[in-house]
């Protein structure tokens, strides 16, 4: 059991070692560490507090590595994914709240209804969409957004510089044709705890 644990440790952190330059901003690798209003400070404690939730649900559940995303920001951490039944997402719920300096949890798992290969290809769509229309709105730094799309539903989680470009950010998601909400746990930079200098 103790060398399955390590395993799994190493195995995220190869992982995210080999995770390119990709669109993730702040929820992905180092390269946006220059445009994230966190300070570096906050923003290791962030990385071991996710890497830390991931650790524990890998030892509950390897499949958890695959279905369910984990997104933490100034110590608030959010969740998305899905999951077979109720029971595990109290349990997915019960152990970020049990992460070492959490300050909220926001739980967006849905329970699996049957796979449906149209309704996935036309959430990656929205979501595609979604990247595109951020990276070119000129009045938003798309590199500290986050998106998700499930069953129409956007979920976009991020950083934004002021209520404008958060307003702007919405605007955007609400635009895309066929969504059917639009669910933003946008944090302003006013509201981080440590800003940097």
């Amino acid at each position: 059991m103790k060398n399955n644990f390590i395993i799994i440790i190493l195995l995220i952190f190869l992982a995210n070692s080999c995770v390119g330059t990709s669109s993730q901003g702040v929820f992905g690798t180092g390269v946006s560490i220059a445009f994230d209003p966190r300070s570096v400070g906050t923003q290791i404690d962030d990385n071991i507090m996710e890497k830390n939730l991931i650790a524990r649900l890998l030892v509950k559940d390897k499949k958890y590595l695959l279905s369910i995303n984990t997104k933490v920001l100034d110590g608030r951490i959010f969740i998305t994914g899905k999951v077979d039944n109720p029971e595990e997402k109290l349990q997915i719920t019960k152990a970020a709240w049990e992460t070492k300096g959490v300050r909220s949890v926001k739980n967006d798992i849905i329970i699996k209804n049957e796979f449906n290969f149209q309704q996935s290809a036309k959430d990656l769509l929205i979501t595609s969409q979604l990247r595109t229309a951020l990276i070119f709105n000129k009045n938003i730094k798309s590199i500290n957004y986050n998106i998700d799309t499930y069953k129409k539903k956007i979920y976009i989680y991020g950083i934004a510089q002021t209520k404008d470009e958060l307003k702007e950010v919405i605007k955007e998601a609400k635009e895309i044709l066929d969504v059917k909400n639009v669910i933003a746990s946008i944090l302003l930079v006013e509201d981080l705890r440590i800003q940097k200098n």
